[in-house]
């Protein structure tokens, strides 16, 4: 069967005070606006030359004339009340689209490039879920050619536990998965690239 490839990309919407939270309470809110802007173009210019279709999720309303061609991005909103069943819920909605390889990311992580999304893809030709694991113990990236919606359930978020648990769970249900290379995600200030800084 002929793959259908899917990208979902989890973003807030761009708020004074509303993103980047951890990282404001050390270089105040205005800075974090500002990086967490930054992190939105760069996530923009990794996401658009890869092969597979792309569903922009806002955190809160969609925003229509914004950095986000609807020419190039199918624009959704977030439904649920963590970040598991928020994730769990756009995989659903994609994958009653009819793709067959769906793979999710967020707008945290400056290290993330085109080639690792396109390894992603490459990879769930073979296994049955893919994973990009961060330095701070949660993940990336994560991807599947079905919805396997127990990854998503019983997850502390925003902790060092959420990528074990999420490997021992899939594990546990016999699938197979795929490890891609371990970055960092921005979420304090010791994270900031030195360009930034």
């Amino acid at each position: 069967m002929q793959q259908k490839n899917a990208i979902i990309l989890f973003t807030k919407n761009p708020e004074l005070g509303k993103v980047k939270t951890r990282l404001a309470k050390t270089i105040g809110n205005e800075k974090a606006l500002e990086i967490y802007k930054k992190l939105l173009h760069h996530t923009q210019t990794i996401v658009t030359p890869v092969a597979a279709d792309k569903f922009l999720f806002y955190s809160d309303a969609i925003v229509r004339k914004d950095q986000w061609p609807e020419t190039e991005f199918h624009k959704k909103v977030q439904h649920g009340s963590d970040l598991g069943e928020r994730m769990k819920t756009a995989f659903q909605e994609v994958f009653s689209l009819g793709y067959t390889s769906v793979c999710i990311i967020g707008s945290d992580c400056y290290e993330l490039t085109s080639t690792i999304i396109d390894d992603a893809f490459t990879q769930l030709e073979t296994y049955d879920t893919v994973i990009g694991p961060t330095f701070d113990g949660g993940y990336y990236l994560l991807g599947m050619k079905k919805l396997h919606g127990f990854v998503f359930l019983n997850k502390t978020w925003s902790t060092e536990t959420v990528y074990p648990d999420t490997i021992a769970g899939i594990q546990e249900n016999s699938l197979t998965y795929f490890d891609l290379p371990k970055l960092t995600d921005i979420d304090e200030e010791k994270d900031l690239p030195l360009i930034w800084k």
